[in-house]
Protein backbone atom coordinates (compact mmCIF):
# COMPACT_ATOMS: atom_id res chain seq x y z
CA UNK A 1 0.00 0.00 0.00
CA UNK A 2 2.29 2.62 -1.43
CA UNK A 3 1.59 6.35 -0.59
CA UNK A 4 -0.20 8.69 -3.40
CA UNK A 5 0.28 12.38 -3.76
CA UNK A 6 -1.95 14.38 -1.36
CA UNK A 7 -2.85 11.30 0.46
CA UNK A 8 -2.66 11.09 4.05
CA UNK A 9 -2.79 7.78 5.68
CA UNK A 10 -4.55 7.01 9.52
CA UNK A 11 -4.74 4.46 11.88
CA UNK A 12 -6.98 3.79 14.22
CA UNK A 13 -7.12 1.02 16.77
CA UNK A 14 -9.40 0.86 20.31
CA UNK A 15 -10.25 -0.70 23.85
CA UNK A 16 -6.67 -2.37 24.38
CA UNK A 17 -7.80 -2.87 27.95
CA UNK A 18 -4.15 -3.21 29.54
CA UNK A 19 -4.23 -5.09 33.10
CA UNK A 20 -7.67 -7.30 32.23
CA UNK A 21 -7.11 -11.15 31.89
CA UNK A 22 -8.01 -10.82 28.18
CA UNK A 23 -5.39 -8.56 27.63
CA UNK A 24 -2.85 -9.71 24.87
CA UNK A 25 0.33 -8.11 24.86
CA UNK A 26 1.67 -9.92 21.62
CA UNK A 27 -1.17 -8.62 20.19
CA UNK A 28 -0.23 -4.42 21.13
CA UNK A 29 3.37 -4.98 20.07
CA UNK A 30 2.63 -6.76 17.14
CA UNK A 31 -0.18 -4.33 16.16
CA UNK A 32 2.01 -1.43 17.20
CA UNK A 33 5.25 -3.16 14.74
CA UNK A 34 2.76 -3.15 11.86
CA UNK A 35 1.52 0.49 12.04
CA UNK A 36 5.67 1.42 12.09
CA UNK A 37 5.83 -0.55 8.43
CA UNK A 38 2.22 1.05 7.42
CA UNK A 39 3.79 4.73 7.95
CA UNK A 40 0.52 6.20 9.02
CA UNK A 41 0.14 10.30 9.07
CA UNK A 42 -1.94 9.62 11.94
CA UNK A 43 -2.34 7.52 14.84
CA UNK A 44 -6.01 7.40 16.40
CA UNK A 45 -6.77 5.21 19.82
CA UNK A 46 -10.40 5.94 20.63
CA UNK A 47 -10.56 4.53 24.57
CA UNK A 48 -10.76 1.78 26.71
CA UNK A 49 -6.94 1.84 27.01
CA UNK A 50 -6.86 0.12 30.38
CA UNK A 51 -9.04 -1.90 32.23
CA UNK A 52 -10.01 -0.10 35.43
CA UNK A 53 -8.15 3.32 35.41
CA UNK A 54 -5.53 2.56 37.72
CA UNK A 55 -2.16 4.66 37.19
CA UNK A 56 -0.01 1.44 37.33
CA UNK A 57 -2.48 0.48 34.17
CA UNK A 58 -1.74 3.92 32.23
CA UNK A 59 1.75 3.48 33.03
CA UNK A 60 2.43 0.21 30.93
CA UNK A 61 0.04 1.27 28.49
CA UNK A 62 2.13 4.16 27.49
CA UNK A 63 5.61 2.19 27.91
CA UNK A 64 3.70 0.28 25.18
CA UNK A 65 3.15 3.05 22.81
CA UNK A 66 6.54 4.23 23.15
CA UNK A 67 7.85 2.21 19.81
CA UNK A 68 5.57 4.01 17.69
CA UNK A 69 7.21 6.55 15.26
CA UNK A 70 3.71 8.28 14.24
CA UNK A 71 4.50 12.13 15.34
CA UNK A 72 0.42 12.48 15.59
CA UNK A 73 -1.14 10.44 17.89
CA UNK A 74 -4.54 11.15 19.06
CA UNK A 75 -5.49 9.01 22.42
CA UNK A 76 -8.66 9.28 23.72
CA UNK A 77 -9.93 7.76 27.05
CA UNK A 78 -13.00 5.20 27.62
CA UNK A 79 -15.70 4.17 29.98
CA UNK A 80 -12.86 1.77 31.31
CA UNK A 81 -10.05 4.93 31.81
CA UNK A 82 -12.66 6.90 33.76
CA UNK A 83 -13.12 4.46 36.42
CA UNK A 84 -11.67 5.05 39.59
CA UNK A 85 -11.45 8.92 38.66
CA UNK A 86 -8.54 7.38 36.43
CA UNK A 87 -9.79 10.44 33.73
CA UNK A 88 -6.95 12.47 35.86
CA UNK A 89 -4.11 10.21 35.43
CA UNK A 90 -5.22 10.24 31.29
CA UNK A 91 -4.90 13.51 31.62
CA UNK A 92 -1.64 13.95 33.83
CA UNK A 93 -0.31 11.93 30.71
CA UNK A 94 -1.65 12.70 27.65
CA UNK A 95 -3.30 15.93 28.11
CA UNK A 96 -6.98 17.08 27.42
CA UNK A 97 -9.66 15.02 27.32
CA UNK A 98 -11.52 17.63 24.52
CA UNK A 99 -9.12 18.17 21.78
CA UNK A 100 -8.44 18.82 18.26
CA UNK A 101 -5.66 18.30 15.37
CA UNK A 102 -5.07 19.74 12.21
CA UNK A 103 -3.24 18.39 9.39
CA UNK A 104 -2.74 19.21 6.13
CA UNK A 105 -6.56 19.08 4.65
CA UNK A 106 -7.65 17.64 7.93
CA UNK A 107 -9.47 18.48 10.81
CA UNK A 108 -9.88 15.86 13.29
CA UNK A 109 -12.10 16.69 16.73
CA UNK A 110 -12.18 14.44 19.88
CA UNK A 111 -14.32 14.33 22.77
CA UNK A 112 -14.60 12.35 25.57
CA UNK A 113 -17.75 10.44 25.95
CA UNK A 114 -16.93 8.00 29.56
CA UNK A 115 -18.20 8.76 32.71
CA UNK A 116 -16.83 8.25 35.83
CA UNK A 117 -17.50 4.84 36.94
CA UNK A 118 -20.41 4.59 34.23
CA UNK A 119 -20.74 2.13 31.03
CA UNK A 120 -22.71 4.03 29.30
CA UNK A 121 -21.76 8.41 28.36
CA UNK A 122 -22.70 11.50 26.44
CA UNK A 123 -20.55 14.32 25.52
CA UNK A 124 -22.40 16.72 26.85
CA UNK A 125 -24.41 20.11 25.61
CA UNK A 126 -21.97 21.98 27.14
CA UNK A 127 -19.36 21.11 23.97
CA UNK A 128 -22.13 21.22 21.47
CA UNK A 129 -20.91 25.16 20.51
CA UNK A 130 -16.77 24.01 20.85
CA UNK A 131 -17.42 21.12 18.48
CA UNK A 132 -19.22 23.54 15.72
CA UNK A 133 -16.40 26.32 16.38
CA UNK A 134 -13.63 23.93 15.94
CA UNK A 135 -15.25 22.57 12.68
CA UNK A 136 -16.15 26.28 11.94
CA UNK A 137 -12.59 27.20 11.89
CA UNK A 138 -11.11 25.10 8.75
CA UNK A 139 -10.54 25.12 5.20
CA UNK A 140 -14.32 24.69 2.85
CA UNK A 141 -13.18 21.36 1.21
CA UNK A 142 -11.36 20.18 4.17
CA UNK A 143 -11.58 16.33 5.74
CA UNK A 144 -13.74 16.78 8.93
CA UNK A 145 -13.23 13.86 11.47
CA UNK A 146 -14.77 13.56 14.78
CA UNK A 147 -13.90 10.67 16.88
CA UNK A 148 -14.88 9.53 20.24
CA UNK A 149 -15.06 5.77 21.86
CA UNK A 150 -18.91 5.26 22.42
CA UNK A 151 -21.19 4.68 19.78
CA UNK A 152 -23.78 7.38 18.38
CA UNK A 153 -26.10 4.61 17.08
CA UNK A 154 -26.82 1.24 17.53
CA UNK A 155 -23.82 -1.63 16.48
CA UNK A 156 -25.83 -5.16 15.64
CA UNK A 157 -24.15 -7.98 17.54
CA UNK A 158 -23.91 -5.86 20.76
CA UNK A 159 -26.43 -7.27 23.17
CA UNK A 160 -29.15 -4.71 24.65
CA UNK A 161 -28.64 -1.22 23.71
CA UNK A 162 -26.90 0.83 26.34
CA UNK A 163 -23.79 1.54 23.99
CA UNK A 164 -24.78 4.63 22.48
CA UNK A 165 -24.03 7.55 23.87
CA UNK A 166 -27.47 9.48 25.86
CA UNK A 167 -27.75 12.54 23.97
CA UNK A 168 -26.90 11.13 20.19
CA UNK A 169 -29.36 12.86 18.47
CA UNK A 170 -27.75 16.48 19.49
CA UNK A 171 -24.64 15.15 18.07
CA UNK A 172 -25.63 13.55 15.23
CA UNK A 173 -27.65 16.40 14.03
CA UNK A 174 -24.26 18.74 14.78
CA UNK A 175 -21.70 16.69 13.18
CA UNK A 176 -24.32 16.34 9.89
CA UNK A 177 -24.63 20.10 9.86
CA UNK A 178 -20.80 20.35 10.42
CA UNK A 179 -20.31 18.70 6.56
CA UNK A 180 -18.57 15.84 8.78
CA UNK A 181 -17.32 12.70 6.70
CA UNK A 182 -16.37 10.24 9.20
CA UNK A 183 -16.94 9.30 12.89
CA UNK A 184 -14.54 7.00 14.67
CA UNK A 185 -15.34 4.80 17.52
CA UNK A 186 -14.92 2.16 19.31
CA UNK A 187 -16.29 0.65 22.91
CA UNK A 188 -18.23 -2.78 22.12
CA UNK A 189 -15.14 -4.75 20.29
CA UNK A 190 -17.39 -5.13 16.73
CA UNK A 191 -16.15 -3.52 14.07
CA UNK A 192 -19.42 -1.68 11.95
CA UNK A 193 -20.37 0.67 9.40
CA UNK A 194 -23.02 2.84 9.05
CA UNK A 195 -24.28 5.60 6.52
CA UNK A 196 -26.23 8.70 7.69
CA UNK A 197 -27.20 11.09 5.52
CA UNK A 198 -23.57 11.94 3.65
CA UNK A 199 -21.90 11.06 7.36
CA UNK A 200 -20.01 7.24 7.58
CA UNK A 201 -19.66 5.75 11.37
CA UNK A 202 -16.75 3.58 11.69
CA UNK A 203 -16.83 1.86 14.86
CA UNK A 204 -13.53 -0.46 15.50
CA UNK A 205 -13.06 -3.77 17.33
CA UNK A 206 -10.52 -4.55 20.12
CA UNK A 207 -7.09 -5.01 18.67
CA UNK A 208 -5.47 -6.79 21.75
CA UNK A 209 -7.98 -8.06 24.20
CA UNK A 210 -9.67 -11.85 23.49
CA UNK A 211 -12.93 -10.32 24.80
CA UNK A 212 -14.50 -10.89 21.50
CA UNK A 213 -17.74 -11.61 20.26
CA UNK A 214 -18.82 -14.79 18.23
CA UNK A 215 -16.10 -15.23 15.21
CA UNK A 216 -14.86 -12.30 15.56
CA UNK A 217 -11.19 -11.74 15.67
CA UNK A 218 -8.89 -8.63 16.86
CA UNK A 219 -8.64 -6.10 14.51
CA UNK A 220 -8.13 -2.42 13.56
CA UNK A 221 -8.66 0.30 11.19
CA UNK A 222 -6.20 1.60 8.17
CA UNK A 223 -8.07 4.52 6.17
CA UNK A 224 -6.93 6.12 2.95
CA UNK A 225 -7.84 10.16 2.93
CA UNK A 226 -7.60 11.48 -0.82
CA UNK A 227 -9.10 14.36 -2.98
CA UNK A 228 -12.00 12.49 -3.64
CA UNK A 229 -12.46 9.21 -2.20
CA UNK A 230 -12.07 7.39 1.06
CA UNK A 231 -10.51 3.68 1.61
CA UNK A 232 -11.17 1.86 4.37
CA UNK A 233 -9.27 -1.77 5.11
CA UNK A 234 -9.41 -3.87 8.67
CA UNK A 235 -6.17 -5.50 9.65
CA UNK A 236 -5.99 -8.19 11.84
CA UNK A 237 -2.81 -8.08 13.82
CA UNK A 238 -0.62 -11.25 12.65
CA UNK A 239 -2.90 -11.80 9.95
CA UNK A 240 -4.69 -10.91 6.89
CA UNK A 241 -5.51 -7.19 5.15
CA UNK A 242 -9.09 -7.00 3.59
CA UNK A 243 -10.69 -3.80 2.16
CA UNK A 244 -13.82 -2.84 3.61
CA UNK A 245 -14.50 0.21 1.96
CA UNK A 246 -14.15 2.30 -1.03
CA UNK A 247 -16.39 5.16 -1.40
CA UNK A 248 -16.17 8.83 -3.41
CA UNK A 249 -16.40 11.54 -0.79
CA UNK A 250 -19.59 13.79 -1.26
CA UNK A 251 -18.19 17.20 -0.75
CA UNK A 252 -21.40 19.04 -1.10
CA UNK A 253 -23.41 17.55 1.66
CA UNK A 254 -27.26 17.32 2.07
CA UNK A 255 -29.52 17.23 4.86
CA UNK A 256 -32.79 14.97 4.36
CA UNK A 257 -34.47 16.34 7.17
CA UNK A 258 -33.49 19.91 6.64
CA UNK A 259 -37.00 21.33 5.34
CA UNK A 260 -38.96 18.94 7.68
CA UNK A 261 -36.90 20.01 10.52
CA UNK A 262 -37.35 24.11 9.67
CA UNK A 263 -41.18 24.00 8.86
CA UNK A 264 -42.76 26.36 11.05
CA UNK A 265 -46.57 27.63 11.84
CA UNK A 266 -46.94 31.01 10.16
CA UNK A 267 -48.24 33.21 12.23
CA UNK A 268 -51.82 34.88 10.63
CA UNK A 269 -55.53 35.03 10.92
CA UNK A 270 -57.59 32.77 13.51
CA UNK A 271 -57.79 29.61 11.65
CA UNK A 272 -57.79 25.70 11.88
CA UNK A 273 -54.44 25.42 14.22
CA UNK A 274 -55.47 27.73 16.48
CA UNK A 275 -58.99 26.14 16.95
CA UNK A 276 -56.97 23.06 17.44
CA UNK A 277 -55.01 24.71 20.52
CA UNK A 278 -58.07 26.00 21.73
CA UNK A 279 -59.71 22.61 21.65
Amino acid sequence: MTKSAGEIKIVQISDIHVGEEHFVPSLLTRCINEINEFEPDIVIITGDLTANGFRREYDTFKNYLSPIKCKNLLVQPGNHDSRNVGYLHFEDIFGERYTSLSYKNLKIVAADSSEPDLDDGQIGREYYKWIKSEFENCEANAYRIFTMHHHLIPVPNTGRERNIVRDAGDVLEILVDSGVDLVLCGHKHVPYIWRIEDLLLLTAGTAASLRLRGRIEPNYHMIFLREEEIDIYRRYPFGRVEKILGIKRKTKKEKLCSKFAEEKIKEGPKGKVDEALEY
